[in-house]
């Protein structure tokens, strides 16, 4: 091979030229002239000689090709619509990275099932795990033997206790629980004008999900010195089994002034009562969590005062590109935690949900592009 200009020869390492291309460029006759360097140099990164690279030799736009790396979300209530954006999320970051992943876990919230699926996807090799730690108990020695495995861990939706992730999972992606519920407390304390009876719904006690939502609501009530007499019941892991709870619990409890919740199904399913009984025409006031189609239309009715946006989209998509990028890089690019937010969600802001189905509040499968027009509110 004749002598190579330095140039040519530090730009097509900087370049990441390889293959043919290199061959041909370094082993040209005349590269010893600035001018001739430069012309290789041309011809090395044109169209035909581009598809040698290694950002299109399979990887998603400049990365270079990864293999179809799998990751396994576990989850405590597998079929529960609140989680359809959450598998679009996942679905969508993996359609765009080039990976895939498996949604598991437990249908009834069974810590058990969902240890199971977790050691499952462990012994299986999986290249990152996403898990609802809803037992902070339960998932330690399940996530420190994938991690003993060289296998990234991340939570999601649920992260153990306040304060106590009982885990060493690398990073959160979710709202902060305690927090949230302690604004509902704030919210209703503010609604319950002349305070009374109220009731806040919780599908699974204990439940590390919501659990610190329904004890920051408690303690919020308490702290705001209002007469409410606040009770928090079971309304079951099952929609339809949440739907006969609450009717019975309302019609069993004709004097309530308030009713919430802290879980999807039974907050759509507060509204359902509240509109089957005419309620809000008696003063009663309600609300809760998520964005369930239903929920959204009892709030443009009036059924409903405010639901909480937790953005559960984000909590398929965030882990899916978190253990995506500790893989690439390997490791270097640590999952770091992220609070997916909290948003309320009332009749004068609602529209723009039920304009539009979408795939991020999980009303449709359609992919698009949404346009909207106005100033951003301030936070």
């Amino acid at each position: 091979m004749k002598d190579v200009n330095p140039t040519v020869e530090e730009a097509v390492d900087t370049l990441g030229i390889t293959g043919v291309a290199r061959r041909r460029l370094l082993s040209g006759a005349g590269l010893v002239s600035a001018t001739a360097a430069a012309s290789a140099l041309l011809a090395a990164c044109s169209p035909d000689n581009k598809k040698e690279t290694p950002a299109a030799a399979g990887g998603s736009g400049d990365f270079p090709a990864t293999p179809k790396w799998k990751f396994v979300f576990v989850n405590h209530v597998t079929t529960n619509p609140f989680f359809t954006p959450t598998q679009y999320g996942a679905q969508d970051a993996c359609a765009l990275l080039g990976c895939q992943f498996q949604w598991t876990g437990s249908e009834t919230a069974k810590v058990p099932e969902m240890v199971n699926a977790l050691n499952t996807a462990v012994s299986a090799k999986a290249d990152g795990i996403a898990a609802a730690v809803v037992d902070k108990n339960a998932f330690k020695d399940p996530i420190a033997k994938a991690l003993d495995s060289a296998i990234p861990v991340v939570s999601y939706n649920a992260d153990g206790s306040r304060d106590d992730p009982g885990s060493d999972r690398l990073a959160y992606v979710g709202q902060d629980l305690y927090a949230s519920g302690y604004e509902l407390g704030k919210r209703v304390a503010s609604l319950m004008t002349n305070g009374g009876d109220a009731v806040g719904f919780i599908a699974t006690p204990g439940q590390l999900n919501i659990q610190p939502r329904i004890d920051g609501a408690k303690d919020a009530i308490k702290a705001s010195g209002k007469s409410i007499n606040f009770t928090d019941v079971a309304s079951g892991a099952e929609l339809p089994k949440e739907l006969s709870t609450i009717d019975a619990y309302v019609q069993g409890h004709s004097g309530l002034k308030g009713i919430f919740a802290v879980d999807a199904g039974s907050t759509e399913a507060v509204g359902k009562t509240v509109a089957k009984y005419k309620l809000k025409s008696k003063g009663v006031v309600a609300g809760g969590f998520d964005l369930n189609p239903a929920t959204l239309t009892a709030i443009k009715a009036g059924d409903l005062d405010f639901t909480i946006d937790q953005q559960p989209y984000l909590q398929g998509f965030l882990p899916v590109l978190q253990l995506w990028l500790y893989k690439l890089s390997g490791g270097l690019v640590a999952p770091a935690d992220t609070n997916t937010g909290l948003l309320f969600v009332g009749k004068d802001t609602v529209d723009p949900y039920l304009a539009t189905k979408t795939r991020f509040e999980g009303s449709s499968t359609r992919q698009q592009v949404l346009n909207r027009s106005g100033a951003i509110p301030h936070g």
